[in-house]
């Protein structure tokens, strides 16, 4: 339990004095675009909640030192292999002037050293051919790379409203906890449950208040630091199937997956190009606004809040065949093309307005209002 407490506590503490000195930094820490595709906030808020939670762990690891050294090695080489990830977005939170392809360059960066330093490095992955390319140090080491890469920036894509990736990090981690205890791996128990810790220290500021933001620093950071448990935990641990990472990051990847397809093939744009109809925007515009039609801060808030648990539902029914299945890569596979699918679903139904009605209950009762209103009013016939 101390695992979890000490990081949430430095985290949830690091984080308040970020929010209570935002009049000091906030014209540079905060996001004061509110107009963009992917803006849904109604003031300017501090982007830099990574910083909580990169120190929150830090401290985490100063009490590891002292008391249980011979545990603190793993944790503290991903903080130090992950500071390039997290320095990149924290730059780009604070000037606005780091370009993607540089962040996920930094990325890169972090994953090739926690390669050469730690040895998480995927040398398996159950998929006919790709197994062949990491049967080699320099096939290993580049789609490790390109792995890592690409979860951080998932996580990062789908950090759009208060609580959403946040939520959905935490939940991924207790998904690897729970299945490095089953194989009595403590170490990873220890540093996944740190991680819940220290981003459970910034949700509680960020959720639904939305009183600080995760920031490109933030979701980099805990993109790589969960990418990188999941691929050390595989690799250490040769009864895990190696799709059993993929089950566990299966909704931010496939989210990103998905939107370069729709940008490039459907919309014909560059795929790199922010949009605003992604799932979870969809949602927002589409069936949210039933639940809280008011355009004033307090309800666009609260609107904004209310979006996140139809994701953290989504994110939850893909880790659930991961608790599952963690051993059997055939039913792993086939969970992963059912979510597939399933998303896919969902998101032409609510894109091309015919939303589920399990989705928008609000509607449903805003409509009955509308109804019974028109009702009482009409005039009589003759």
């Amino acid at each position: 339990m101390f695992h979890v407490l000490l990081p949430f506590l430095a985290a949830a503490v690091l984080t308040l004095a970020v929010v209570r000195s935002a009049r000091s930094h906030g014209h540079i820490s905060a996001d004061l675009d509110l107009s963009g595709p992917q803006k849904f906030h109604a003031r300017p808020v501090p982007r830099i909640g990574g910083v909580g939670i990169y120190l929150g762990l830090l401290v985490f690891a100063g009490y590891a030192w002292f008391y249980q050294r011979e545990e603190v090695a793993l944790g503290a080489g991903l903080l130090l292999c992950g500071l390039p990830a997290f320095v990149a977005g924290l730059v780009e939170d604070l000037t606005k002037r780091v370009t993607p392809a540089k962040r996920l360059l930094a990325t890169a960066v972090s994953a090739a050293a926690a390669v050469w330093f730690l040895g998480s490095a995927l040398v398996r992955t159950d998929i006919p051919g790709i197994d062949w390319v990491v049967g080699t140090f320099a096939g290993a080491l580049a789609v490790t790379v390109f792995v890592v890469a690409g979860v951080a920036n998932a996580v990062n894509i789908i950090d759009g409203f208060n609580g959403l990736s946040s939520m959905c990090v935490m939940l991924m981690l207790l998904t690897i906890a729970y299945v490095a205890h089953a194989v009595g791996d403590t170490v990873l128990v220890m540093w996944s449950l740190a991680g819940v810790g220290a981003v459970l220290g910034f949700f509680v500021w960020n959720f639904p208040a939305g009183l600080i933001f995760l920031g490109d620093g933030g979701a980099y950071f805990i993109g790589f630091y969960l990418a990188e448990l999941a691929i050390l935990l595989i690799h250490r641990h040769p009864q895990i199937s190696p799709l059993f990472a993929l089950m566990v990051c299966i909704y931010p990847v496939f989210e990103t997956v998905f939107s370069i397809y729709r940008r490039k093939f459907i919309r014909s744009v560059p795929p790199g190009l922010p949009d605003g109809i992604h799932l979870h925007s969809l949602i927002y515009r589409r069936v949210m606004r039933w639940a809280s039609g008011q355009t004033d801060a307090r309800h666009l808030t609260r609107r904004n809040s209310m979006t996140a648990p139809y994701l953290w539902s989504l994110c939850t029914l893909s880790l659930i065949p991961a608790l599952l299945f963690w051993d059997s890569t055939r039913m792993l596979a086939v969970c992963i093309v059912l979510f597939g699918f399933s998303y896919v679903g969902i998101y032409w139904r609510i894109v091309r307005f015919r939303t589920p009605r399990w989705l928008a209950p609000h509607r449903r009762r805003r409509l009955s209002g509308v109804r019974g209103r028109r009702r009482l009013t009409a005039k009589p016939t003759k």
